[in-house]
């Protein structure tokens, strides 16, 4: 089965959205009493601050990994 894609056009990098949502999350968590909720959310915005981390390792030139 195969399914069409909409057409849509990412506006920027992976790295730039990642940021961008890791800051939305963060700023939603501040809205919100201690609880289950605020941390899922804390927890998603350092999620995609790892993953803009990993990006920035994996795209950046003359990066030398440990073997």
């Amino acid at each position: 089965m195969t399914e069409k894609r909409d057409g849509k056009r990412q506006t920027g990098s992976l790295a730039e959205r990642l940021v961008a949502d890791t800051e939305r999350l963060r700023e939603q968590a501040s809205r919100l009493e201690p609880g289950a909720e605020r941390e899922a959310l804390l927890n998603k915005a350092h999620r995609n601050k790892m993953a803009a981390d990993i990006n920035a390792c994996l795209t950046s030139p003359g990066r030398k990994f440990p073997a």
